[in-house]
């Protein structure tokens, strides 16, 4: 102890007063910084809470202003189309009528506050329409979706264009819209309630609200018409990039005075303008083509919907692959859109069209100059790569058989909206969901395919022989359709050496042909809803995707086929451009082998049944040797780093300076070739 009137004791690092103060002063400091630390904790999630609010607020502003409301994903990914990330909004679909819709804002209770002020009685409200004012009978009160207009309101509008034919499967304009809009066809869709669904395209977000006339005819092929007109509903169809526009649906309850079935239906963006488009109703009892069929007896066959053809598209000998192909797999229709075709190509559709083809299919052996055949009798080839657990029908090389029947229908395709900038390519969800509607109640599936997609079955023939394969193993009951895995065959990647086996007499067509020669293919499968392809069945859809169904009927959903049934054969360039997609790891798949002799006996018949008409050119001749796999030049940059070299002494001339520069030059750039040669040698052994 010391005394209180000594001096404070001094310890090593002061006294103990300034030791008090600095252990006070770094106390508060602390406590400082923790208090900091947690208001900025507070301030984040308050910042974070209000932005939530602010967003959900505004949501539903947008909600209740009738807009539609779906979440875009991005347009790009790992596989060069990624799954946009939407919300489910089924809901959007459901309402008690269970006819895949809801209501729109206006309801009663807007009806009621219109008339609130006129002393009328709500519950007789829309009758006495006719009691109003002109200048409110002029512009009629709104009111809900779906509600047909009182009959004294509808005798005052507009009559049926007298000058105008109905038209089906061609774009129409809607009169007195600020954005484009456009409609494509209309279809009766009987499966839950009565519903007019039209295909068209308009503006993505907030489109603006259309109505739906109805035209009935008075008499059996009479000229003169009467009406019902709705409020309709326009849904945008999915999957449209954050495009300005998209393709969409129309929807157009029917409800009385007239609960039959409409012959036609205009779309009008207000209803006392001059209907601009007229289209005919399908899928009726009047459809010549729908005969009053039912889900249950719909007879096993294959349709096939192609998005529009584009970029002047004149491929012939691979577009007589793409049609007598899948025809072998059990396609029996071929639907197709014509934006822009060329000449060669037009004219093969149009001989499948009017059926202006060889009756007879005759062996391609004995058509090909006497060339020995390719195949064995059964139509497999020697490959112990192929799978061969399904046998292909004999054949005997020498004898015709007949061609079956192939149906095709083209439509054109006059979308006046800019591909790629105003809408998704050529608009090609509106021409996937017409052709889905177009199909129905005629075909018993549906595959939604591009030209250069086959979808192959491994244990099959053909594809119904697939799906009741599959019904046996597994429960289908719900299936509404069924989804194959992509599978890249790279066109980079080097032509099937079996093809140039001399001993094989293979023939310049069979070399030609890129299902038989293309037999690399990239090892790994993209998962289930990245670049796959679908079989479904047309009345458990309701909205088709390009790679998968965006929704199903209640109670329906799909079926993954598991890889080794059957994959979908995808013949492309590299997806990213230039050659680097040959790098991937690779195998070689000749399953496709197992329809040779058929489809080279096919392909050879019409080919040369057309050639002089459609003016083909010949096929090119086989080569002595396979073309190698096309590989992409590395260029390597190797930084420069000159050797340290004594200093030039003060005698030397600039001459001296220059030889010496270039000789350091000449000796690094010989390095650094020794070093990428060597370098795209040991890549080059690598490649598969």
């Amino acid at each position: 102890m010391y005394d209180k009137g000594s001096p404070p004791m001094k310890v090593a690092g002061g006294s103990m007063a300034s030791r008090t103060k600095r252990a006070k002063k770094i106390s508060w400091g602390a406590r400082e910084r923790a208090g900091m630390s947690f208001l900025i904790v507070i301030a984040f999630f308050a910042i974070f809470g209000l932005i939530i609010l602010t967003e959900v607020l505004m949501i539903d502003d947008r909600g209740r202003g009738g807009g539609v409301i779906v979440r875009h994903g991005s347009s790009g990914g790992r596989f060069g189309e990624s799954v946009p990330d939407y919300d489910d909004v089924k809901d959007d679909y459901l309402d008690d009528t269970g006819i895949f819709v809801r209501e729109t804002k206006y309801g009663n209770a807007a009806i009621k506050n219109i008339f609130k002020n006129k002393k009328v009685d709500t519950k007789q409200s829309i009758g006495m329409t006719a009691q109003l004012d002109p200048a409110e009978q002029r512009n009629p009160p709104v009111i809900p979706w779906g509600q047909i207009l009182p009959s004294k309101t509808e005798q005052s509008l507009p009559k049926y264009p007298g000058d105008m034919r109905p038209s089906d499967g061609s774009w129409e304009v809607v009169n007195g819209t600020r954005y484009k809009f456009f409609v494509f066809s209309a279809f009766y869709d009987r499966r839950d309630g009565k519903l007019v669904r039209i295909i068209g395209a308009t503006k993505t977000r907030g489109p603006e609200k259309v109505w739906c006339r109805f035209w009935y005819q008075t008499g059996v092929n009479s000229t003169k018409y009467r009406s019902a007109s709705v409020m309709a509903r326009v849904k945008i169809i999915r999957e449209n990039w954050n495009l300005k526009y998209s393709a969409c649906f129309i929807l157009c309850p029917i409800r009385g005075p007239f609960p039959e079935i409409p012959y036609a239906v205009s779309v009008v963006s207000k209803i006392r303008s001059p209907p601009g488009n007229v289209l005919l109703l399908r899928n009726t009892d009047n459809d010549p083509d729908f005969n009053n069929r039912t889900f249950s007896n719909i007879p096993n066959s294959i349709g096939v919907c192609v998005k529009p053809l584009h970029f002047n598209y004149d491929q012939a000998l691979y577009l007589l692959e793409f049609l007598e192909l899948n025809n072998l797999l059990g396609v029996s229709h071929f639907t197709f859109y014509n934006h822009t075709i060329g000449p060669k190509a037009s004219c093969i559709l149009q001989h499948y069209i009017s059926g202006d083809l060889p009756p007879l299919i005759t062996p391609f052996s004995a058509t090909n100059r006497g060339q020995p055949s390719r195949t064995t009798g059964t139509g497999q080839t020697d490959s112990n790569d192929v799978d061969m657990a399904m046998t292909p029908t004999k054949l005997n090389d020498n004898t015709s058989y007949q061609k079956p029947k192939i149906t095709v229908n083209i439509l054109p395709w006059n979308l006046r909206m800019r591909s790629q900038k105003e809408i998704r390519t050529e608009g090609l969800f509106a021409s996937l969901n017409d052709c889905l509607y177009r199909s129905m109640y005629r075909y018993s599936h549906v595959a939604l395919i591009d030209l250069d997609e086959f979808i192959i079955p491994h244990h099959n023939d053909t594809l119904i022989d697939l799906i009741n394969w599959l019904s046996k193993r597994i429960n289908s009951r719900n299936t509404g359709a069924y989804s194959f895995q992509n599978a890249f065959f790279y066109l980079q990647f080097a032509d099937d050496s079996i093809l140039f086996d001399e001993s094989t007499g293979n023939t310049n067509l069979k070399v030609a042909l890129t299902t038989q020669r293309k037999t690399r293919r990239r090892s790994k499968l993209h998962p289930q809803k990245q670049r796959s392809k679908y079989i479904c069945k047309p009345e458990a859809v309701i909205e088709a995707g390009n790679h998968f169904v965006w929704e199903f009927c209640p109670g329906r959903g799909s079926l993954n086929v598991p890889a080794d049934a059957a994959i979908l054969h995808h013949y492309r360039v590299c997806e990213f451009g230039g050659d680097d997609c040959i790098k991937s790891p690779s195998v070689v798949d000749r399953t496709a082998h197992r329809y040779s002799k058929r489809l080279l006996d096919r392909v050879g018949t019409v080919y040369s049944y057309l050639k002089d008409t459609c003016n083909l050119p010949d096929i090119p001749q086989t080569p002595t040797q396979p073309p190698p796999t096309r590989k992409k030049q590395l260029k390597i940059r190797i930084p420069f780093r000159p050797q340290a070299a004594a200093a030039p002494k003060a005698g030397n001339t600039v001459d001296s300076i220059k030889t010496t520069n270039a000789s350091s030059n000449s000796s690094s750039n010989n390095s650094r070739s020794t070093f990428a040669d060597s370098l795209i040698k040991v890549i080059s052994n690598r490649q598969v």
